[in-house]
């Protein structure tokens, strides 16, 4: 819906019972904060991504959308929405990205250490055979001949299960030297997520980076199957 409401003050409005939407600055909608990247302008004048949504000071609300916030840049939203010049880099929507890619990278690891992911074409298989996994990812640089072995598995899991199949997504949005680094170890191309808080913060970031990369045609960036939806 469209909102009725002063966009240059958008951290204090406007609010439902609970608070938690707010309007973008470039579509002037109304959304959950779900939907939308905070930003803040540092000491030095710097407009910045405040991914957590905890940084100090007036934030402004940007639709989770690489195309807004390149649009947001290009008709200099940010210096007439917190009027004042500002240093905006022409990079900020790929800085974004950027910023969510170490955010994911960095839950996995999270997710690495309290014993939630397993890595290897076979020990993935295992999970998906036992039902142990809760979700798959695949290196995007990974070949598809192990994606594709890997996909059936999970599909024929998946039939044989069939109250299952809305419930396990499989993603690829990690280069395979991206998995290396979250997971401490060399050439990961295939892991598994297993049952636990940490997958689940792993895949709500993984949910946010997709949308974040989504095009006008619905299309996805380095996203396979059952991506979209809610992960948590």
């Amino acid at each position: 819906m469209l909102a009725i409401a002063d966009p240059n003050d958008l951290d204090n409005g406007p609010r439902t019972k609970s608070g938690v939407e707010r309007m973008c600055a470039v579509t002037r909608e109304v959304s959950g904060i779900d939907n939308l990247i905070r930003f803040v302008v540092s000491p030095s004048g710097e407009v910045i991504p405040d991914l957590k949504r905890k940084l100090p000071g007036r934030g402004l609300w940007v639709s989770l959308s690489h195309a807004s916030v390149t649009d947001a840049v290009r008709r200099g939203v940010f210096a007439k929405s917190f009027k004042r010049d500002l240093n905006v880099s022409k990079t900020l929507a790929d800085d974004a990205d950027v910023l969510m890619v170490r955010g994911l990278t960095e839950a996995l690891a999270m997710a690495a250490k309290a014993g939630q992911v397993v890595c290897g074409f076979a020990k993935v298989e295992a999970a998906i055979e036992s039902r142990q996994a809760v979700a798959v990812i695949h290196a995007t640089d990974g070949a598809n001949d192990g994606i594709r072995k890997l996909n059936g598995k999970i599909e024929g899991v998946m039939r044989r299960n069939a109250a299952d199949s809305a419930d396990f997504p499989v993603v690829s949005v990690l280069s395979s030297d991206e998995l290396d680094l979250a997971l401490g170890r060399a050439n990961v191309v295939h892991a598994a997520l297993l049952a636990g808080p940490a997958s689940k913060t792993f895949l709500a970031r993984c949910q946010m980076l997709i949308r974040y990369r989504m095009t006008a045609g619905n299309k996805v960036s380095g996203a396979t199957r059952n991506d979209t939806r809610d992960f948590t």
